[in-house]
């Protein structure tokens, strides 16, 4: 039998998104906990294929890449305790701090996605990308007009906050000015639910990932040159699954 995503796993998150509240979480923990050892079954089964694409990942414990399912409420007018979806990172850091660029899978009930790239960086990892853009725009420019990438993505996403100027220090007539506004740099793939259950999901997945690869590693090649103890990935770790 294929390791993939389990129907269980969509049906306990689609009751958690009806029953978030502790008490019930409580009733049904082992179903929480069955869905989540089935989401890093299934993500273990794509690392190999994740080296392939980037060595630098290695093979973490994916426990400590799979986000938390109880939520920060503290400055959130959203009081509901958990997430309704599971949500992991593969990242040469070998955990959720995301640093670097990572590709992500995330596992939602009419939400699944697969996405790649760096979200929300810091100022000083975000000049050393809109640097890298600058210095080698050629580059970048084929890779995120290259027909697969184009024809799955359609472009980096814009969701989250852009500037509307350029910002200071670069040349606002430059020919990728609009991805120097950006303030992240991925991009993502919804996957329906009948998708994230096929038994070809894994396979799926790495191909997708494949077709992220040029802008994730366009990204960490940028962000090594400005901190080159991002360099360091972990190939000789051993999964603990």
């Amino acid at each position: 039998m294929p390791i993939m995503i389990e129907p269980s796993t969509l049906h306990f998150l689609q009751d958690l998104r009806a029953n978030n509240y502790r008490e019930w979480y409580h009733a049904h923990k082992s179903a929480c906990e069955a869905a989540r050892n089935n989401v890093l079954e299934t993500a273990s089964e794509m690392i190999v294929g994740l080296n392939h694409l980037d060595p630098s990942i290695g093979y973490p414990d994916l426990r400590k890449c799979m986000f938390r399912i109880a939520r920060d409420t503290r400055f959130s007018p959203d009081k509901t305790p958990y997430k309704t979806h599971i949500g992991l990172v593969f990242s040469p850091e070998g955990n959720t701090h995301c640093r670097t660029s990572v590709f992500y899978l995330h596992i939602e009930p009419g939400g699944s996605m697969l996405s790649g790239g760096l979200y929300m960086p810091d100022k000083d990892r975000l000049k050393a990308v809109r640097e890298a853009i600058v210095d080698e725009w050629n580059t970048f420019s084929s890779l995120i007009h290259a027909p697969s990438f184009h024809r799955t993505f359609g472009d980096l996403c814009r969701e989250e906050k852009t500037l509307k100027r350029v910002p200071a220090g670069f040349d606002k007539d430059f020919p990728g000015a609009d991805y120097l506004k950006l303030t992240s740099f991925y991009v993502y793939k919804m996957f329906s639910d009948d998708a994230v259950c096929h038994p070809s999901f894994v396979d799926t997945a790495l191909r997708t990932f494949k077709q992220m690869t040029p802008l994730h590693l366009f990204l960490n090649h940028a962000l090594q040159a400005q901190e080159p103890s991002l360099r360091s990935g972990h190939p000789d770790r051993e999964s603990a699954l």
